[in-house]
């Protein structure tokens, strides 16, 4: 069971420290099991909870190097939204959506999400035109997009500047209704709650090294700082060193990883309403239940496993919220953080089966892995269970780098968070 403490609660309430997480006992691992997940973060533990719920698989080990979400799912910006370019994006990320609307009574766990809005701002004429293609392709899809006029994204977002002078001029904003935040890693207590109340083992600090193939090629199980576990199917989910992990299966993905930086303000009373991202300044702010306003960058442009990320990346962000929105020019930073992001040459993510049996993995999701939780969670333990692709994630495979047939969202997902 979740354990608090109502001292560390108000404690985390008055300083924003952490230490009132939720302390999952280790289990024991077995000697064998019938999947194993690498990664307890949201995809993982989703992937655990949804082949025992919908697929009667339960003989299931969770497996982390460290503890339950403290990875990009502890270290993520909050937002979900679904209004991607391209068919395949759109539909994945929708999907998502549908799943976290009902979340919180799914897991019967408060991820507390929040359906403010997500609005997209338009500085120059290349900015209207590319979120106008986008505002049809998303009609095309049935996902919700609106055109808002400089006046009426204020109106939505008062303490946003539309000033005709101003450095980085409003020219309108693309807005999604249905977008919004949910507590960062709150979705990771809950799918970890639900999947452990149903039989699925949760294994913490416990790195796994390697993975073992037998004689035939096929997983054999994982090589693990607690000794050989073995699985007949293994999916690897996580953040940064995927890579490493996978070429052990003798599997190369075509990933880099990158820090991704963030940071919060000193809290203050609710300014905020809804999320607000710009493309052109490379931005996005939003206000925390706490008060704290939210604000991330883009990745930073060398490749790394640092958590921490540079310094000068960040102040050029917080430069460019500051003309967006100069109310916020005398707020002071509480503290700013980083997380590993693997990214694929299309930007988009590899979430299917791979050449070796048994072996599966989901990665890739550079900026977008968050809001995709559920979805992707969804469709990972579909994939297993049933040893081919979902619908939805089918486009997502490994081979498409060989034939060249890209989900190229790099440049369309604008920002991307």
């Amino acid at each position: 069971m979740t354990r608090f403490s109502a001292l560390s609660l108000l404690k985390n309430a008055m300083t924003g420290h952490k230490d009132w997480e939720p302390q999952w006992p280790d289990s024991e691992p077995k000697q064998e099991y019938d999947v194993v997940i690498v990664g307890a973060g949201g995809h993982g533990l989703g992937a655990a909870y949804y082949l025992a719920k919908e697929h009667g698989i339960t003989n299931v080990a969770v497996i982390d190097k460290g503890w339950l979400g403290g990875g990009n799912t502890g270290r993520n910006t909050t937002i979900i939204r679904s209004n991607y370019l391209y068919d395949e994006s759109a539909r994945m990320y929708d999907h998502a959506l549908d799943l976290w609307e009902g979340l919180s009574q799914e897991l019967n766990y408060n991820v507390m999400f929040s359906q403010r809005g997500v609005m997209m701002l338009a500085h120059n004429v290349h900015d209207v035109q590319s979120f106008h293609r986008h505002l049809h392709s998303n009609r095309l899809n049935g996902v919700d997009n609106q055109w808002l006029t400089p006046e009426e994204a204020k109106a939505y977002c008062p303490p946003l500047n539309i000033s005709k002078s101003a450095r980085y001029p409003v020219m309108g904003a693309a807005l999604q209704r249905r977008a919004g935040t949910a507590r960062h890693d709150a979705v990771a207590w809950g799918y970890a709650r639900a999947a452990a109340a149903r039989g699925v083992d949760i294994v913490q600090n416990c790195p796994v090294t390697a993975i073992r193939r037998d004689s035939n090629g096929a997983v054999e199980g994982v090589e693990t700082a607690r000794g050989f576990i073995r699985a007949k199917k293994v999916a690897v989910s996580a953040a940064g060193h995927t890579s490493v992990l996978m070429d052990t299966a003798g599997v190369r993905l075509p990933l880099e990883s990158y820090p991704l930086q963030a940071l919060v303000s000193e809290p203050v009373k609710p300014i905020f309403p809804c999320v607000v991202m710009s493309n052109t300044v490379h931005a996005y702010v939003s206000q925390s239940d706490k008060g704290e306003l939210v604000v991330g960058a883009g990745t930073d442009q060398y490749t790394s496993y640092s958590q921490r990320g540079g310094l000068p990346h960040i102040q050029h962000t917080v430069a460019a919220v500051c003309e967006v929105f100069p109310i916020f020019t005398r707020m002071r930073m509480l503290r700013k953080w980083g997380g590993i992001v693997d990214v694929t040459p299309d930007r988009s993510p590899i979430l299917n089966k791979t050449p070796v049996q048994g072996l599966y993995v989901n990665c890739g999701w550079g900026t977008g892995g968050f809001k995709a939780t559920p979805g992707a969670a969804n469709v990972l333990a579909w994939t297993v269970a049933r040893d081919e692709p979902h619908p939805i994630n089918a486009p997502f495979h490994l081979d498409r780098f060989r034939t060249g047939r890209l989900i190229d969202e790099a440049a369309a997902a604008a920002v991307a968070h």
